[in-house]
């Protein structure tokens, strides 16, 4: 600041172009180029982790679908003890209603009754009493559970033995 000597008054200097420029934190923000690199990178991140995301997504309703047919095959199982014959369907155990993550019904048949809705490998039943299975993302399936179509179904097989993607039975 200067001051006049006569009349004590002060005043400002005038500000340069560098005191300007330079705010009290010593950063002037961020350019254009910056912000777009920013954005650019974000945009590759994101484009690497949504399949990621997709892939866990997917896994966990495999493993809710396993789950559901674990707790369903518990409920047929105790019917069974309690009356001596397998449900006629799902609807007599109170879970006709119950959709898979994918948002189909769960399939139930009893061998007995099935015929040619029986599920198969290699020629051969799944199970000895009843099939219960979920026809996956797809909704589509087939007797067999090697044909493509029933790829992603979540099967009960070997007697509750196993429970989990066809295609790795």
């Amino acid at each position: 600041m200067v001051c006049d000597g006569k009349e004590f008054l002060c005043h400002a200097r005038p500000m340069t172009a560098r005191a300007r420029d330079v705010s009290p934190l010593g950063s002037r923000g961020f350019t254009l180029i910056e912000l777009i690199i920013v954005v650019a990178i974000v945009g590759i991140l994101a484009t690497i982790a949504m399949p990621l995301y997709g892939q866990v997504r997917e896994k966990a309703r495999v493993y809710r679908a396993v789950a559901e047919i674990r707790n369903l095959e518990t409920e047929i199982l105790a019917h069974f003890t309690e009356k001596g014959v397998l449900p006629v369907s799902l609807n007599d155990i109170g879970r006709g209603s119950l959709l898979d993550p994918w948002d189909h019904p769960y399939e139930y048949r009893q061998v007995a009754t099935a015929g040619a809705l029986l599920r198969k490998r290699f020629g051969m039943a799944l199970n000895t009493e009843f099939d219960l299975y979920s026809k996956g993302n797809d909704g589509a399936s087939a007797a067999l559970i090697s044909d493509p179509s029933s790829a992603d179904d979540v099967v009960l097989a070997n007697d509750g033995g196993f429970i989990g993607l066809a295609e790795t039975y």
